[in-house]
């Protein structure tokens, strides 16, 4: 939006309405503002023409079946999840407390590299382990560090 305002964007050009905004309300605001700065909108999927009154009325009908599509989805989401904790089930990641499968010379080595101010995604590449892996063992050392000064204040 900074560069529609500073006058930089001529066309916004979209595969679908929907990937435009997340709300009804905000995509109704950029209709309004678009053709106050001159800038053209393109839906490809949808066919809109914002210059006419048809075109806009589609735009908004279109914008508030994307925000209900929205919120039917977090809907299911939620229920989906619901009925899963309700059955004991987990997603997401590894469980609270899990050991990682690296060993403490892995760990040390890791530990060592960040000390010496190399890049995180050039430990991961040296090391072997993921890059997501290399953060987890550095936040991990650090709030073993910020218990263990901590429990001596």
């Amino acid at each position: 939006m900074k560069a529609v305002r500073g006058g930089r964007v001529e066309k916004i050009v979209v595969w679908r309405l929907d990937r435009l905004g997340r709300t009804a309300k905000g995509l109704t605001t950029l209709f309004e503002e678009l053709p106050k700065r001159n800038v053209g909108l393109v839906s490809i999927k949808d066919g809109l023409d914002l210059n006419t009154p048809a075109g806009r009325l589609m735009a908004n009908v279109l914008a508030s079946v994307a925000q209900y599509e929205t919120e039917i989805r977090a809907e299911r989401v939620l229920a989906g999840q619901a009925k899963a904790r309700a059955e004991g089930k987990t997603w997401g990641g590894s469980k609270r407390g899990r050991l990682l499968s690296l060993s403490k010379e892995q760990v040390e080595v890791i530990l060592s590299l960040h000390e010496t101010g190399k890049p995180k995604a050039a430990i991961a590449r040296a090391t072997g382990v993921s890059r997501p892996t290399v953060y987890r063992i550095l936040d991990q050392h650090v709030a073993e560090s910020e218990t263990r000064n901590s429990g001596s204040s």
